[in-house]
């Protein structure tokens, strides 16, 4: 199948069922796990060692998803033990198992050291009603008031909810290693944007790319600012990634990602990555010829309505576009009497 409007195809146009794999290259399974939210799957994928798998990103913790590995670890994976779990970056949706597979079923772990420690970190802090910074990080975008009032007094997401407990202990990974995995040499080219220090694999020996969230075709990853580092510029992170990332991209790449379906033309993919967030910064700046909160900045950045389930992900991400503008010296900002802040561009 290919996208006539921009070169990309997808070999494989049907994702494989629940409980099933498809086989992408020699030895390279893909898998599909459910997702409780409106991007409603996560990709996963095992690598063949021989006498045990390789398991790249894990899905949620939850009893559905575990039964689920249950299903494949005897039926597609033939019931040879899973030896390694490799997690692209630390958000639940690939890291919620990790743990899981490293206390019941005793794999190892491989990740970054971000990715770990804010995983670690991140499971101890529970909370049963958003902490005070959150609440001001909201005021200060400009959330809608009505659901500020609703999410006010609202258990918030807790990562511990869907991730499980992690026990000490994992093997580091950094840019410019390389790694053995599924009879291959991959090179480490580590990401960030989307997630601090996020791995993404590039094997040296046939044309696979292990892409987790940091390249996604069709869509692209989220991008926010949040209450944990409310002056962050990811959107600076992401470009510096996407620009060093793109000189290693050959249009016969199959990119493996941890969303949709496994593509090739990543070349178009990186440019396009590239020139959607430099389009939405320019109409963004544009909208900014009169002051606006963060939650009056959607119709530039997104062009098409916002709804409840995916407010705060807009939210980030529209602050996030805002601060590096700000960040880049081209537009002011103020903050009103009810502790938002109004930005407006430079005349």
């Amino acid at each position: 199948m290919k996208d006539t409007a921009t070169g990309i195809r997808y070999p494989f146009e049907t994702p494989p069922a629940e409980g099933e794999a498809i086989e992408v290259a020699e030895g390279v399974l893909w898998m599909r796990l459910p997702l409780p939210m409106k991007l409603d799957h996560v990709n996963v994928y095992a690598l063949d060692e021989g006498d045990s798998w390789t398991v790249i990103d894990t899905g949620f913790n939850a009893a559905r998803t575990r039964a689920i590995w249950e299903a494949l670890l005897a039926g597609p994976l033939g019931g040879k033990p899973v030896s390694r779990v490799v997690v692209t970056h630390h958000h639940p949706d690939h890291m919620g198992l990790a743990g899981w597979f490293q206390s019941i079923h005793g794999a190892d772990l491989w990740t970054t050291r971000t990715a770990w420690l804010f995983s670690r970190m991140l499971t101890l802090d529970t909370q049963d009603t958003p902490a005070e910074e959150t609440l001001a990080f909201w005021r200060a975008s400009g959330m809608d008031a009505g659901i500020y009032a609703k999410r006010e007094t609202e258990r918030p997401f807790n990562f511990a909810d869907v991730v499980y407990e992690m026990p000490l202990g994992f093997r580091r990974i950094r840019q410019d290693d390389v790694i053995r995995m599924g009879g291959r040499d991959w090179d480490v080219h580590i990401g960030n944007g989307h997630s601090p220090e996020h791995a993404t694999f590039w094997s040296r020996d046939d044309n696979l790319v292990i892409a987790g969230d940091q390249i996604l075709p069709s869509i692209s990853p989220n991008i926010g600012v949040y209450a944990t580092e409310p002056e962050a510029d990811p959107v600076a992170d992401w470009l510096e990634a996407c620009e060093r990332l793109a000189p290693l991209a050959r249009e016969d790449h199959l990119v493996l990602g941890g969303h949709k379906l496994p593509f090739t033309g990543l070349p178009t993919r990186m440019r396009q990555l590239i020139d959607n967030h430099h389009g939405a910064l320019a109409r963004l700046l544009e909208h900014l010829a009169h002051p606006a909160t963060g939650g009056e900045c959607f119709p530039p950045l997104f062009k098409r309505p916002i709804g409840e389930a995916e407010y705060g992900l807009a939210l980030v991400e529209a602050v996030a576009h805002l601060s590096h503008l700000f960040q880049s010296g081209v537009v002011t900002r103020k903050m009103r009497p009810d502790g938002a802040w109004e930005w407006q561009a430079k005349a």
